[in-house]
């Protein structure tokens, strides 16, 4: 009974989860901090901005890269860093809500390792898949800035656990999507009452097929246990 009331009423994270989520809290403090004028001087105002200009993916990087057929590896850090930089507090603050809640479910079936890859992996191959699909449709090039891929990562690494439990007890499979459709709907109306939703939302999509993807060689078990599950309808 004693060890009941001593046990903490808040479920602690995993450090992993926390890892993918201070460099954004961190950053958003030293903006903070700027734009109050307490450190950075005159120039503290414009820390975001800079920052953004640092570490903003640019698609047309990627294509003098393949034009040139040269990698400019002084430039691929920005396929991790626009991540971790946002246009404003609230963009920052959804995507660390996302990616503390997200994280804490997905590390619970993924190992740390794992969890870090699928974040990342969805990043990368989110903003490369944009890439390719601006470049196709001859669509503006906008640079990417936040992580929301990667946060559309998590979900499909999410909906891929769901999946596959859904499968093991033969329910309807579609409704692991559930989460991912509210998610778009939502961004949908955000877009049309705020305007300047762009063409983002295609590394996000792209983001959370490269999550649920992954979740196939990541997770414990891999392909092997999506397979019987799916066996199992």
């Amino acid at each position: 009974m004693r060890h009941q009331i001593n046990e903490s009423p808040i479920n602690p994270l995993p450090i992993t989860v926390w890892l993918l989520a201070l460099p954004i809290i961190i950053s958003e403090i030293v903006f903070g901090l700027g734009q109050a004028g307490i450190i950075g001087g005159a120039q503290g105002v414009g820390l975001r901005l800079t920052a953004m200009q640092h570490a903003a993916f640019a698609p047309e990087m990627i294509q003098r890269m393949w034009q040139v057929g040269i990698v400019d590896w002084s430039q691929l850090y920005r396929l991790l860093s626009f991540s971790f930089v946002h246009v404003s507090f609230t963009h920052a603050a959804f995507v660390v809500v996302f990616t503390l809640a997200l994280g804490n479910m997905v590390a619970k079936e993924f190992r740390p390792r794992a969890v870090i890859t699928l974040f990342f992996g969805s990043a990368i191959g989110g903003a490369l898949i944009y890439t390719v699909i601006m470049t196709l449709i001859r669509a503006p090039l906008e640079p990417l800035i936040g992580g929301y891929p990667a946060v559309y990562g998590l979900v499909g690494a999410f909906t891929f656990l769901l999946w596959t439990r859904l499968a093991a007890v033969n329910a309807n499979r579609m409704r692991a999507f559930a989460l991912i459709g509210m998610l778009l709907l939502f961004q949908l109306v955000f877009g049309l009452v705020f305007g300047g939703a762009g063409y983002g939302w295609i590394a996000e999509i792209a983001g959370f097929f490269c999550g649920f993807g992954l979740s196939f060689l990541l997770v414990d078990g891999g392909i092997k246990r999506a397979v019987y599950h799916i066996r199992q309808r």
